[in-house]
């Protein structure tokens, strides 16, 4: 008898937070440089929060490096990690062979708390003008049917 199939992670999708700027915090890029998602406007960004610890989040960091792979110069997909900066996060990237996100890191929680969620992972969706479109609460198969309809748009 065939294993039964799991369900799609579905999140919860909120969209109370439209058309509000992106925060202002910054956090780390992968050279530990600060930077803002200011830095990303004129593009569409996905940010994704996760953490090493969170099963959820490193299992749909797959996904997320698929679209960013899909979405090519469309989108930009930011995944930041919530882990305190003693937490080395290289090797879930090593692990996942991950080629098209880069290590992005928010020791402090900055965007954590900006976003306001209470929830790992949490992926926010900003138009080209760093307006948010909308936010999944939850994990989320970002190669899954409801995903492909949400961002359509920008990944085709």
């Amino acid at each position: 008898m065939a294993e039964p199939k799991a369900p799609e992670p579905t999140g919860k999708l909120d969209i109370s937070q439209r058309g509000t700027a992106a925060p202002t915090d910054s956090f780390a890029d992968p050279a530990g440089k600060p930077v803002t998602l200011a830095a990303f406007k004129g593009k569409p960004v996905l940010v994704n929060l996760w953490a090493t610890w969170c099963g959820p989040c490193v299992r749909e960091m797959p996904t997320l490096d698929h679209i960013a792979d899909r979405a090519g110069d469309k989108l930009k997909v930011l995944t930041v990690s919530q882990d305190n900066k003693d937490v080395d996060i290289g090797p879930t990237f090593a692990e996942g062979g991950f080629k098209h996100l880069e290590r992005y890191r928010d020791p402090d929680n900055k965007l954590g708390f900006a976003f306001n969620t209470g929830m790992l992972p949490t992926t926010v969706l900003y138009d080209k003008d760093g307006k948010e479109v909308w936010r999944v609460i939850g994990a989320m198969d970002w190669n899954g049917p409801r995903a492909n309809t949400l961002l359509a748009e920008y990944v085709g």
